[in-house]
């Protein structure tokens, strides 16, 4: 769920360094209930979180998160990019495991919705190298919350690096003509 699951989409070598800076994985739990998702993210973070021995061994620690740690767009599950591999399987090779990373443009709504500095840049650099689509992005913000996304803040990370105007209404952004 965090900047990580950009790998789901691209191989490492094929993004810029801002894309794989981080050091820990965000993992969210599939529960019937965020109750259920927030109790077994806080036992992955135990287990393997920051400072912990599988840090220590892995080089990387794992944060469990929850439902309300993300601000995803409608339709998220539904672009969910499916990871399958001999990464993904048991020591002895067998099971392999599926995991699900998020869509590369619904990551990055999450990055411009947190808004940190660390974030903007992961949304800059892959939109300069053309990884994601930034007018996918613009109308897939749309699609986020009111109460997540106020004015045009994330806008203006779009507006200066992919020439993406916003409206200051992201309720009527990016009509078919516009840009």
């Amino acid at each position: 769920m965090g900047s990580q699951a950009i790998l789901g989409t691209y191989h490492e070598d094929e993004l810029p360094i801002a894309a794989t800076m981080s050091v820990e994985v965000d993992i969210l739990p599939i529960a019937g209930s965020n109750e259920e998702t927030a109790r077994l993210a806080d036992l992955i973070e135990g287990v393997a979180g920051e400072f912990s021995s599988f840090e220590k061994l892995h080089g990387f620690s794992i944060d469990g998160i929850d439902l309300d740690t993300a601000v995803l767009p409608e339709g998220w599950r539904d672009r969910l990019v499916k990871v399958q591999n001999a990464n993904t399987a048991a020591p002895a090779g067998q099971p392999r495991f599926t995991g699900w990373c998020l869509d590369k443009e619904d990551l990055c709504v999450a990055k411009l919705c947190a808004f940190r500095e660390k974030d903007r840049n992961f949304v800059a650099a892959l939109l300069d190298r053309g990884l994601v689509d930034g007018q996918v992005i613009a109308t897939r913000l749309g699609a986020v919350p009111d109460l997540h996304l106020t004015g045009d803040r994330a806008g203006t990370l779009l507006a200066g690096v992919q020439g993406v105007e916003l409206r200051p209404n992201r309720r009527s952004m990016l009509d078919a003509g516009s840009r």
